[in-house]
């Protein structure tokens, strides 16, 4: 939360400086109160995309004084990051920052030493790159954004949106950064473990696809008991296709989906209601209240209870705009 700093030299790409301007640089107090303080650093006159001049608040330096830093996409593979920016990624990584990478961005926390010893990813096309010129890092292809605490990296384009409402969902709760989704019209919600490219990407019309209508079928009975021989029958498909489907579409099983979407009820109940625990887990198909502890623990390390003080909203969340 705080301050949120993206550091902007000469090189970097329009669509992740863009994205991470719209989630923390416009003032959303009227969502969550006090909504951050943004602040774009970098030299004068810096070119965005190689078309795009901009002018920053403050030169890196001033990244060291922020509680969260944003590198966008790296344009140019083949240069070296300036210096400077690297020490100024340093600097604010060493001051206790949260330091987060927006697709190609992570040649750039490589570069500074971040990553080494951590997991990483970036664009899909250019992981294999990284993992050959920085060893040290353990590259995943295959998911859209890696959370490792102080350090976060996003793959390409889109991921940097999921990242940027996973900081936000971090920060505010799941209700706020659903409302932040809203807003800006785009899925509330893609686990960062979820794949960065599938085959048969969900289209825009629900009939379309073998798995649309049985997703939103699903998410309207999360209360309920719901096995893997359930979804098969209601998509009319053997268990193993279904998993096959699932898989292509989602890069994740029909299980680990279904639990997903409990976690993610549950979190903004507990945000935004005052039912007990027990109801909680009754309302979002968990059965009781220890096995919504256990899961809920697991999947975001905090239980129930110190999440909903820590996110408990204390007024109405507004409605799209």
């Amino acid at each position: 939360m705080g301050t949120v700093a993206i550091a902007v030299t000469e090189g970097v790409m329009h669509f992740e400086l863009a994205a991470a301007c719209e989630v923390f640089g416009v003032d959303r107090s009227d969502i969550a109160d006090p909504w951050y303080e943004f602040t774009v650093c970098g030299p004068p006159g810096a070119r965005v995309g190689g078309r795009f001049r901009l002018e920053p608040d403050h030169g890196l330096d001033r990244l060291a004084r922020a509680g969260t830093v944003i590198v966008p996409a790296w344009a140019d593979l083949d240069a070296a990051p300036p210096a400077d920016l690297l020490e100024a990624v340093r600097a604010a990584h060493r001051a206790g920052a949260r330091v987060a990478s927006l697709c190609t961005g992570a040649f750039v926390l490589a570069a500074a030493g971040l990553l080494d010893g951590r997991r990483a990813t970036t664009h899909w096309l250019h992981a294999a790159e990284l993992a050959a010129r920085y060893p040290r890092v353990r590259v995943d292809a295959d998911v859209l954004y890696v959370d490792e605490g102080s350090v976060l990296t996003s793959a390409g384009k889109a991921a940097a949106m999921d990242l940027c409402l996973h900081l936000v969902r971090l920060d505010h709760g799941a209700a706020v950064a659903n409302a932040v989704a809203r807003r800006l019209v785009v899925p509330p919600h893609r686990a960062g473990g979820q794949a960065q490219f599938v085959p048969s990407p969900m289209p825009a019309r629900r009939t379309a696809h073998p798995l649309a209508e049985l997703l939103s079928w699903t998410l309207r009975r999360l209360d309920r008991p719901i096995t893997v021989e359930d979804l098969a029958r209601q998509a009319n498909m053997s268990s193993r296709n279904l998993a096959r489907h699932f898989h292509a579409t989602t890069g994740t099983t029909p299980l680990r989906w279904l639990l997903a979407q409990r976690i993610h009820r549950a979190q903004e109940l507990l945000e935004t209601t005052d039912h007990s625990i027990e109801a909680i887990a009754t309302a979002t198909g968990m059965g009781t209240a220890t096995t919504l502890r256990r899961h809920f623990n697991r999947t975001l390390g905090v239980p129930p209870d110190a999440y909903r003080r820590t996110f408990r909203s204390g007024r109405p969340l507004p409605g799209p705009a």
